[in-house]
């Protein structure tokens, strides 16, 4: 009888800690988690569209996607998402984050400026020592803001002028933990190569300009990690037989726009795929601010109203300077200029290595988060399709840092960052721009929610 009462008192003890236990969880859910209910969810590496689905979401992750759940008022957070789409968070490979000088607010304010749009994950082209704070800031949701990689400070012809330097600065840099070095204009072949052999022993990638005494084919075989802006492609389609002074190149490769042979590109983007070298075109600075058009209509953008007042008097000044009445720009030989980026840009995602979306984030004329809707305008006028954009943004960025499976896509086990929109991308990439929410590390934040904070960034920015 004894042992009888025993197993009673043990059977009912588990019983109670497994009801405790189911209620603990269903507590938890009805706290943390989120269900947005049938939803069209793109898949960004096949094209495809899985219809009507239920997909949950759990201490920053997506742990279900599913055709039903019968469970769905457990759940703290339910969301609508009939007729509409779910994209996985787009990347800015080009982006800037501001400077401790600028300000706590005006850095918070940018980085809401890129999740305002879908941008839940950038990549800092100019570090700051701050920077790397801010990354673990994000990583620990202590910041309201798109996952951050960062750039060391710029390594660039002032910086880095000897072998020597080169050694040590890329060391440091690798210590601090800086996520890949920034390479800008104006360091010299030897310690350009210099710099590369450190990196390559310390374990650390570079990305960025192609400096001129280096070159885009040393550059490429090199192995950057990211040719940004294109840069240096356009110079080396000159023919050696032109003899040009290659300090003269001009706007990215502008001057030499009529030597430019086309019948070269094909070994240039051969070179690209060989090496595995991703490319970021940042094309919409080359369609709006070195461009046929008017600071005027630039600035009569509606997103230029979350921008201060002094920015925006400096991109005015800047843009008259680059192709105002006496800056020699030649709208004819721009128009050949672009046609050549846009060959080019076509040619490297058809044949290259990879293509990644990035604008150059707030520079001239590119507010952050808004400007990846121009620099995916540049990117059709080259002829990639929907899907090819998609990708440049979403599954390619985790391709190239190594991340894939835990951003990029829309799975079970992935990070709960994307955008909910309401028309199908694949048909129209300008759906992209029709935000109806976004997400990041699990943090919903709906169209009237970033609503409010932009008007409340605007009015910040017209007292500045």
């Amino acid at each position: 009888m004894k042992k009888i009462v025993i197993a009673l008192w043990a059977f009912t003890l588990t019983a109670c800690n497994q009801a405790q236990e189911k209620t603990s969880n269903t507590e938890a859910e009805g706290t943390d988690g989120t269900v947005i209910t049938n939803v069209n969810i793109v898949d960004v590496r096949n094209g495809t569209i899985l219809e009507n689905r239920q997909l949950v979401v759990e201490n920053g992750k997506i742990t279900k996607i599913s055709e039903s759940l019968d469970n769905a008022d457990d759940y703290g957070t339910t969301i609508d998402g009939t007729g509409k789409y779910a994209v996985p968070g787009l990347a800015e490979m080009h982006a800037h984050i501001p400077s401790p000088n600028t300000g706590r607010e005006r850095i918070e304010e940018t980085l809401f400026l890129y999740l305002s749009n879908g941008v839940t994950t950038i990549r800092g082209m100019l570090g700051h020592p701050s920077h790397l704070e801010l990354r673990k800031q994000a990583e620990n949701g202590e910041v309201l803001s798109p996952r951050i990689f960062t750039s060391s400070p710029s390594l660039n012809g002032n910086s880095v002028t000897s072998v020597e330097e080169a050694i040590s600065k890329v060391t440091a840099y690798k210590n601090d933990g800086y996520d890949f070095l920034k390479i800008h204009p104006g360091i010299q072949r030897a310690v350009f190569d210099q710099l590369v052999a450190t990196a390559n022993e310390v374990g650390i990638t570079f990305s960025g300009h192609v400096p001129v005494d280096v070159g885009i084919r040393h550059a490429l075989e090199s192995k950057f990690a990211s040719v940004d802006h294109v840069d240096g492609y356009l110079e080396g389609l000159v023919p050696e037989s032109a003899n040009v002074d290659p300090t003269a190149n001009g706007f990215f490769g502008y001057a030499f726009t009529p030597l430019a042979d086309v019948s070269q590109m094909d070994e240039l983007v051969a070179l690209s795929k060989t090496h595995e070298v991703w490319i970021v075109p940042t094309q919409s600075l080359f369609e709006r601010w070195f461009a046929p058009t008017t600071a005027d209509e630039m600035l009569s953008s509606p997103e230029m109203k979350y921008m201060p007042a002094s920015t925006l008097a400096n991109w005015r000044q800047r843009k008259e300077q680059a192709t105002g009445a006496n800056s020699g720009f030649d709208v004819a030989q721009w128009e050949q200029f672009i046609g050549i980026r846009r060959q080019l840009m076509k040619k490297l995602q058809d044949n290259g290595h990879g293509m990644l979306l990035g604008s150059d984030a707030p520079q001239l004329f590119n507010v952050p988060g808004f400007s990846i809707h121009h620099e995916i305008d540049g990117m059709v006028k080259a002829g990639l399709s929907p899907l090819e954009i998609l990708q440049s943004g979403t599954i390619n960025p985790a391709k190239f840092f190594g991340k894939e499976g835990i951003f990029g896509e829309i799975k079970a086990g992935a990070a709960a960052d994307l955008l909910v929109v309401n028309a199908n991308p694949l048909e129209n990439i300008g759906a992209l721009k029709q935000v109806s929410g976004v997400m990041v590390q699990g943090k919903w934040l709906s169209k009237a929610e970033i609503d409010a904070r932009l008007a409340k960034i605007a009015e910040n920015a017209a007292k500045n």
